[in-house]
């Protein structure tokens, strides 16, 4: 089976310490589920990242979003499948959020 290498884009870290903070600022045990949740989940994108949804209103089969859940929401993270066994995550935001910053 086939194993991808998923990375951050500059933008999706910047997101990830947005999201980490908020939650770090009201709950620390909260902060660390959440990072836990993050990290558990990305960990499927080596494995399944085309069992994840395409992204809504794209036609490019290869930009997807990943669901992931936390608490009574969750966070969502927008990733596009590469050649050469790559998958680069390009944002994430809490699914409460309008959309991608």
């Amino acid at each position: 089976m086939k194993k991808f290498v998923v990375r951050f884009t500059e933008e999706a870290e910047a997101d990830l310490l947005r999201l980490f903070d908020y939650v770090l600022e009201r709950d620390i045990v909260a902060a660390e589920r959440a990072q836990a949740a993050i990290a558990k989940s990305i960990e499927l994108l080596e494995i399944f990242p085309f069992s994840c949804r395409k992204a809504g209103g794209s036609r490019d089969p290869f930009l997807r979003e990943l669901i992931i859940p936390f608490g009574n929401s969750g966070y969502v993270a927008l990733f596009e499948i590469e050649t050469g066994g790559h998958v680069t995550i390009l944002a994430l935001r809490h699914q409460r959020e309008d959309d991608y910053h």
